[in-house]
């Protein structure tokens, strides 16, 4: 059965406008709403309004932007009618900020549900259901429900009234469990405030190298929440970094060593920055994407330029081919490697480590110096990935 979504967009916050648009992670409350329901495979995404502000409007064109198709109606029949006769409806509450794996765990029930939490200080602003639990925002119905309901409403209000008949109905209510993470009710910005900072926090991914984990936390994280609020697709920035190690590679074929190494510098947080963009907008970066892995390659030929630079201006051919072993050693112990997660794998040759590695030798204009070091260490990073091979199959 298709599981559709219903989000309810018409009551005020605090200073007047819609609890729906309140702003959360450079978007809106609303935005972050539908990507949650994308996330969780829900589909259509259908927004219940009074009226259409422009606000609300220039939302769903970025969500559009975004390939999430939702729909804003005025009338509670239209909603109702979005959805086909055998369809599952999530429903999430008006300045209800779920987490997305509350929802996907909701939509596998086969029953309506409804998820609750206690009825207790903390949750005096969610709706009361009994003497010992609030509705919490989210809920599993059926069409057939909501259409009913629709049809009798009247001027009450679709979610209270469509709640009260699950619960006639016997819809089974789900309560947040111990330690799970449960929605948040926002009618003013400072309700949002901690969740934002939660998921900035969360999206923090594994820094697999000692440049990202010991060099990079500072720019990454102000890069990160100064780009929320922007347009910027967090593809682009990978781009933006294939572009710059390309430009790299050009300029230490000029002999512009120093401007080359200061732009495979500014490449380093980039990619790291995206997928934390990706991770907050809930959309991402697509797994076939070929940029990424272009970052690599795109690496490896900024080193043979320095390589055949330094070859030609004092270093001898040993220079180049110092680079050209470089970049089969961490070609090849990039293949190689067949354990997910390897002790001690921050000390290792990547493109991160490699940039900054040569940043001491360039200080003193040791750049082929940089070169024979950079081509040992990957060669012992690759000897290291082996060895941890053989001891795996030999276990």
């Amino acid at each position: 059965m298709i599981t559709g979504v219903l989000i309810g967009a018409y009551q005020e916050n605090d200073s007047g406008g819609l609890c729906a648009l309140l702003p959360l992670s450079g978007r809106t409350l609303l935005e972050y709403q539908a990507r949650c329901a994308a996330a969780a495979g829900a589909s259509p995404i259908v927004v219940l309004v009074d009226q259409i502000p422009i606000a609300l409007n220039e939302a769903l064109e970025r969500l559009q932007q975004e390939g999430i198709s939702a729909a804003a109606v005025t009338d509670s029949n239209d909603a109702a009618n979005r959805f086909g006769v055998g369809d599952r409806v999530l429903l999430i509450g008006d300045g209800i900020a779920p987490p997305a794996d509350l929802l996907v765990s909701l939509i596998e029930e086969e029953e309506p549900a409804i998820v609750t939490v206690p009825d207790d200080e903390e949750h005096q602003q969610f709706e009361r259901i009994d003497a010992a639990s609030r509705w919490s925002g989210v809920a599993l119905a059926d069409a057939q429900t909501l259409g009913a309901t629709a049809a009798m409403l009247g001027d009450w209000d679709l979610q209270s009234t469509l709640l009260r008949r699950m619960l006639q109905w016997g819809a089974r209510l789900l309560p947040i469990e111990e330690g799970q993470a449960e929605p948040v009710l926002a009618v003013r910005e400072e309700d949002l405030s901690a969740l934002e900072r939660q998921l900035i926090v969360a999206s923090r991914g594994t820094r697999s190298d000692w440049a990202s984990r010991y060099l990079l936390p500072l720019v990454e994280e102000s890069a990160t929440e100064a780009l929320l609020k922007s347009t910027i697709a967090p593809q682009r920035l990978i781009e933006a970094a294939l572009m710059l190690t390309i430009l790299a590679a050009l300029a230490f074929f000029e002999g512009w060593l120093w401007p080359a190494l200061g732009l495979l510098i500014v490449t380093t947080p980039l990619d790291l920055i995206a997928r934390r963009l990706a991770n907050l907008r809930l959309k991402p970066l697509p797994a076939r994407s070929r940029t990424p892995a272009l970052l690599w390659p795109a690496a490896g030929l900024a080193l043979l330029a320095l390589g055949l630079w330094q070859a030609g201006h004092g270093g001898g051919w040993g220079a180049f081919y110092a680079a050209i072993a470089c970049s089969a050693f961490a070609e090849a112990g990039r293949i190689e490697r067949i354990i997910p997660e390897i002790p001690g794998e921050i000390w290792l040759f990547s493109r991160r480590n490699a940039i900054f590695a040569t940043l001491p030798f360039a200080v003193f204009g040791a750049w082929t110096v940089a070169v024979v070091f950079l081509s040992l260490y990957a060669g012992a990073s690759f000897f290291v990935v082996q060895f941890l091979n053989h001891s795996i199959r030999r276990s």
